[in-house]
Order: structure tokens, then C-alpha cells, then sequence
């Protein structure tokens, strides 16, 4: 069994069917949120920080999060308004081989910007080595800190955190 009913992570099916991801086409026009919420559950804070109104949850506020890729912008507001981590800024296109994932981050330390770190996917587990662009912390995330990635572009729909030393560091040789 998979899914994450089971396991806690989103499986290959359930992103397929998330409303919250949006087209090719959109994702090779710039940053763009990714909204990796699968569960129907009582939430919406990202409907209100979305200030071009690119998400929709409307009622009841158990339907999951519609992503309206032409309306997004970008900016990013609505990844540390969600409580359960699962909004994601990417840009595809950052240079001609790589993309920029922009997530939550609530460990510490944080990684210093520049630095080369161990990227993983949802579940945690090391994918590829990547580049800190940035880190923000803002009024608005509440202590949680946003960072910026770059890493290989084949990656970009993947990459989803920063592999903690000791926790995830089973690379692949």
C-alpha cells in the first residue's frame, strides 16, 4: 500500500490527480507554486495569502486547493501560509540545466546560502546535490524559514528538502 493514507507521502497517482499542479506550458513560463496537498481536510490559509487570487479552495473548505497557473505570479506568499508544508515554489527554467525549488524549511541550522547541500524528495531520501540561492525568513512565515535551490534540472518536480546529516545521508554512488 502506498499513498499517503499509508505512508505519509504522496504517492506517483495521488500528485497525478492534485489540483494544485499546474501544466507544462505553465511551468516553462516562470515561477509558479506547486500546491501538493492531497488530503481533504479543513484548510484554506492559502486561498487568503494568494493575493492574485490563483487559489481556490471555496467551500466546503474540505475540497483540496485549485491552482490557476495563469494567474500565479510567483511571489511565493502562499508557501509558508500553508500549516502542512505542502506548497512549493519552482522555476523550471532557472538556467539552461537547472531549476529553482523554493520550499519550508523548520531545521536547524540552516544551511548557509551558497553552499552545496544533499537534496531529497518527499520522502526524505538523497536525490541530487544542489546549490543554497537563498534563504528567506519573513513577517509572514512565522518562524519558518523559505530556501532556495538550485539544483539539476531533470530533478525540478522532485527535490522537496534538504537531507539532514545523520537523518537521510544515504547517497548513492
Amino acid at each position: 500500500m502506498n499513498g499517503i493514507r499509508f505512508t505519509g507521502i504522496a504517492s506517483a497517482e495521488e500528485l497525478l490527480a492534485c489540483p494544485g499542479i499546474t501544466s507544462e506550458e505553465r511551468f516553462n513560463k516562470g515561477p509558479v507554486a506547486v500546491i501538493e496537498c492531497v488530503q481533504e481536510i479543513p484548510c484554506n490559509p492559502c486561498e487568503h495569502a494568494c493575493s492574485s487570487g490563483a487559489i481556490i479552495v471555496g467551500q466546503p473548505i474540505t475540497r483540496l486547493p485549485v491552482l490557476d497557473g495563469v494567474k500565479c505570479i510567483g511571489c511565493g506568499e502562499c508557501l509558508a501560509a500553508c500549516p502542512g508544508l505542502a506548497i512549493f515554489l519552482v522555476h523550471k527554467n532557472y538556467t539552461d540545466t537547472t531549476s529553482l525549488v523554493e520550499f519550508p524549511y523548520e531545521y536547524l541550522p540552516l544551511p548557509e546560502e551558497g553552499t552545496a547541500v544533499p537534496c531529497g524528495g518527499r520522502d526524505g531520501a538523497f536525490i541530487a546535490d544542489g546549490k543554497v540561492v537563498k534563504i528567506k525568513k519573513t513577517k509572514h512565515s512565522d518562524g519558518t524559514a523559505l530556501i532556495l535551490v538550485e539544483v539539476p534540472k531533470e530533478f525540478f518536480m522532485d527535490i522537496r528538502t534538504i537531507c539532514r546529516k545523520g537523518v537521510s545521508d544515504d547517497r548513492q554512488s
